[in-house]
């Protein structure tokens, strides 16, 4: 199990968390969420909460501190901080 690494990109993090490397953001977002097609942001809402709705989406940064079960850090320091 590893953290992601300090200066790491959004990019980079997505990829580590779905376990892939070299994929786009959106790729890695789907992914990680085991779903399709998706943008970013619904894809990550959808792993925090399947049942969520597009009109209850949270922002980047609100949904990665969510999926981290943290508080007010950028979306890829919360994304850093899971352990996977």
């Amino acid at each position: 199990m590893a953290l992601g690494k300090d200066g790491s990109s959004l990019t980079a993090e997505l990829n580590r968390l779905a376990g892939t490397t070299g994929k786009a953001q959106q790729g890695a977002a789907n992914t990680y969420a085991s779903t399709s097609g998706l943008g970013v942001i619904a894809a990550l809402n959808i792993k925090a909460s399947g049942s969520r709705q597009p009109s209850a989406y949270k922002g980047l940064a609100a949904v990665c501190n969510e999926l981290a079960s943290t508080t007010g850090k950028s979306a890829v320091a919360a994304l850093r901080s899971i352990n996977v």
